[in-house]
């Protein structure tokens, strides 16, 4: 009788619901993921929450393959040497090999009063917390939302399209990866909806009080409501395992997605740094890369040698509101080109990508394997300079330990 292996996945996102799912395909394998909440959270409509037009979240009987055990609670610590996992609960999980896909959150503001007076988005929680603030407060109110990156874009279209007065502070560029021509589409879709768009070198937010945010320039801005969307932390889980990580906290792997650790830890997703040269933080890459570590462990438990990243990039698309939105094409490296297509097809596209990532996770938990967005042709720069870097020396990392 062929003996049965564990594997653990820390995080039901993008990323570990597409690394749980895949690794179903083998009957000896026995899969368990471990998340803090008993439902999907579809991100990418967080914005939306914030609007009241999604709720943001899906069963994960939608999304995930009948065969993997799911366990509500936190990872509080990896024991690698051990093998397991410490709950929150004081319970311990052991595991054969574990995908660590943690995900992303709000970074730390650094900014005086951002804390204590400003409301991040980025999970379901964040997004919980702001809502009763918002409901009590009247809709002539002035809103401010801080970061203009797609999800500070997508929130001040939102709001402003739900009636709210809204002032998106840039501090610095709007849509810094956009292309000018889709800048400009952003901008005028913007000021149709009437939010205020301060940009530019005098836009980074300095403090943040009760009532207002006061910016580098010396522009103090009115703000009843402080929505703050300005980047992205990660778990320190692994730091605090003794695994190591980068500068911000994710788990450094080679180009298979393999810790530099420990060959039975793989990661995926916003958490994972390979080869410190980490993706952007986004779903198109949290799903190929939950894949990507699924063949990883699933090659290794055949004996074989698993292939590395192959990361192919095509957009990124925003709504702007839910009759409007922009789909911005790139190249395979991640670099926005001029193509656009922007308003009532923008907003169509975006919607169907929204439909799309579910298909993708559900199509993948009743046929694991079928998912092969992955292994499209891509990273080609990536590569290269990864060969550069090392002297002309293959694409993985040496393991530390």
């Amino acid at each position: 009788m062929a003996e049965n292996t564990d594997v653990l996945v820390i995080g039901g996102g993008y990323a570990g619901v597409m690394a749980a799912n895949r690794m179903t395909r083998r009957d000896d394998v026995t899969v368990t993921l471990v998340n803090p909440r008993p439902t999907f959270v579809h991100r990418v409509r967080l914005h939306q929450l914030v609007g009241g037009t999604h709720e943001a979240v899906v069963d994960f009987r939608d999304v995930l393959a009948e065969g993997v055990r799911r366990i509500v609670d936190t990872v509080t610590r990896i024991d690698a040497a051990g093998r397991s996992v410490t709950l929150a609960d004081g319970g311990t999980v052991r595991y054969d090999h574990l995908v660590y896909a943690v995900g992303s959150g709000s970074a730390d503001p650094q900014v005086p009063g951002a804390a204590e007076f400003a409301y991040p988005i980025a999970t379901l929680e964040d997004v919980q917390r702001l809502l009763p603030v918002l409901g009590s407060t009247p809709a002539t109110a002035p809103v401010t939302v801080v970061g203009a990156g797609p999800t500070g874009i997508e929130t001040a279209a939102e709001l402003a399209e739900a009636g709210r007065a809204v002032t998106l502070v840039c501090g610095g560029e709007l849509g810094p990866y956009l292309h000018p021509r889709g800048r400009r589409s952003v901008a005028a879709r913007l000021a149709k909806l009437g939010v205020t768009v301060l940009d530019g070198p005098d836009t980074r937010v300095t403090a943040v009080s009760r009532d207002a945010v006061r910016l580098s320039g010396g522009r103090e801005v009115p703000s009843r409501v402080t929505v703050w969307t300005a980047g992205f932390g990660v778990p320190d889980l692994a730091g605090r395992s003794g695994l190591s990580t980068d500068a911000l906290g994710r788990l450094r792997t080679d180009e298979t997605l393999t810790s530099v650790d420990d060959e039975r830890i793989v990661a995926a997703g916003d958490s994972v740094a390979p080869s410190d040269r980490p993706l952007r933080m986004s779903c198109q890459a949290a799903m190929p890369l939950g894949a990507r570590a699924a063949d990883t462990v699933l090659s290794r438990i055949a004996g074989e040698q698993p292939a590395p990243l192959n990361q192919s990039f095509a957009a990124q698309c925003i709504s702007l509101g839910r009759r409007d939105g922009i789909f911005q094409f790139a190249n395979r490296s991640d670099v926005a080109v001029w193509l656009t297509i922007d308003g009532r097809p923008g907003a169509k596209l975006k919607e169907a990508v929204c439909q799309g990532i579910i298909k993708h996770m559900s199509d993948e938990a009743g046929k694991p394997g079928s998912y092969g967005l992955h292994r499209l042709p891509g990273g080609g720069k990536r590569r290269r300079l990864l060969r550069a870097e090392r002297g002309g020396a293959p694409v993985t990392a040496e393991r530390v330990a």
